[in-house]
């Protein structure tokens, strides 16, 4: 497939932001019209990178890395821990956690009791106190695009169906009911979770964390988005000649 790299006017900040691990929604009108316009295009260049796209049709767009294995990081480990919680809470105070979840908000005054009920869980997750969720969860949730804030209330976007997906998932595996108004049993569970690229220090940088220990050696020999983005290019242009 040959590309026109002239058609690809924002391909710069669709890159810098799907490789920091953000997942683009329709709340990013220009990037995500981009991406749907030319998805086809995005995704012949995005592979030579090494990356695929992938394009939810819940409407959002991100990357997975082309060899992922058994590896998963403690930001997505959290970000599902949190959303099983969710769903269990929300259920607890007769409220709908799908209608929560799937366009709905969540008040930062919520979380203190949140953090309480469930303590032994979020310890799990190195999580002891409001700063450090709000730090380690709802600031990644917004940084990664599954939720944006505004004022104190956190409104979860269309990224949010896939660990809604997971929830589901385990939920019927456990037989438990179709509804998602029945809690979860969260005590003991092994929290499967998506594979987000992503970076805690907030760099641009890839650095997928093994159950616990980061592998810092393959953080320091990754390609940064400029290196990476050259070459693709290059390699298309050789491809054109």
């Amino acid at each position: 497939m040959n590309l026109d790299l002239s058609e690809l006017s924002l391909l710069a900040p669709i890159f810098r932001e799907l490789f920091k691990g953000y997942h683009v929604s329709r709340r990013d009108a220009e990037l995500y019209s981009q991406l749907s316009n030319l998805q086809d295009a995005y995704r012949a260049l995005f592979k030579a990178l090494g990356f695929e796209l992938v394009c939810d049709p819940r409407g959002f767009y991100y990357f997975v890395p082309e060899q992922i294995g058994a590896q998963v990081n403690k930001t997505a480990q959290r970000l599902a821990l949190f959303t099983f919680i969710i769903v269990e809470h929300l259920a607890d105070q007769g409220r709908d956690p799908l209608a929560v979840l799937d366009g709905g908000s969540l008040g930062r005054d919520e979380l203190p009791p949140l953090l309480e009920k469930y303590r032994e869980l979020f310890l799990q997750a190195e999580v002891q106190t409001q700063d450090e969720l709000e730090e380690k969860v709802m600031r990644r949730m917004t940084q990664l695009g599954f939720a944006s804030e505004d004022n104190g209330v956190y409104r979860f976007l269309p990224p949010m169906h896939r660990f809604l997906d997971v929830c589901l998932s385990v939920q019927q595996d456990r037989d438990l009911a179709a509804s998602l108004h029945s809690a979860l049993p969260l005590a003991g569970l092994e929290l499967p979770s998506p594979h987000l690229l992503d970076d805690d220090s907030g760099e641009e940088i890839i650095e997928i964390e093994t159950l616990g220990e980061a592998d810092n050696q393959a953080a320091e020999e990754a390609e940064t988005e400029q290196q990476a983005m050259a070459r693709a290019i290059a390699e298309e242009q050789e491809l054109d000649a």
